[in-house]
C-alpha cells in the first residue's frame, strides 16, 4: 500500500478529529453539510475521517480565520483540489514515459558503463541491433 492510499484510509472518529483540529463536533458536521469534507461511514453509520479529511478541515478553519465566508472557502478549496490534481498529473510520469526513458538510458550506456539512473543488468533486453 502506498502513502497516498494510506492517507485516504478512514481511521479517525469525530472525537479524535476534534482533538486534532481544535474544531467542535458541530463545526465538523457543519463543514460536512457544506461538502467541504466527506468522511466515510462505518457499518454503524459513524463518521470515519482520513488524514486527508483532517488536513482539509484544518485548511477550512484557517481560511475562515482569514476572514473568508463559506462561499469563499468553498471556491478556494475547489481551486486547491484542482491544482493538487493537476500538479500530481504533471509531476508523476506515466509507466510508458518511465519505460521509454529507461530504454533510452540503456541504449546510450550499453553494458552498464557510466552512472545510470536505472543501474542494473536490464540493458541486455535493449541491445542495439
Amino acid at each position: 500500500m502506498d502513502l497516498e492510499s494510506r492517507k485516504q484510509l478512514p481511521l479517525f472518529s469525530i472525537g479524535i478529529v476534534e482533538k486534532l483540529t481544535g474544531l467542535s463536533a458541530r463545526q465538523i458536521r457543519y463543514y460536512e453539510q457544506h461538502e467541504l469534507v466527506k468522511p466515510a461511514r462505518s457499518a454503524g453509520n459513524q463518521r470515519l475521517f482520513s488524514f486527508v479529511d483532517v488536513e482539509r478541515l484544518i485548511q477550512v478553519s484557517a481560511l475562515l480565520d482569514e476572514g473568508l465566508n463559506m462561499e469563499g472557502v468553498k471556491a478556494r478549496m475547489k481551486r486547491l483540489v484542482a491544482n493538487e490534481t493537476q500538479d500530481k498529473k504533471q509531476s508523476e510520469p506515466t509507466d510508458q514515459q518511465v519505460f521509454e526513458r529507461m530504454r533510452q538510458e540503456m541504449l546510450e550506456h550499453p553494458g552498464g558503463s557510466g552512472s545510470s539512473e536505472f543501474q542494473g543488468d536490464l540493458f541486455r533486453f535493449y541491445r542495439k541491433r
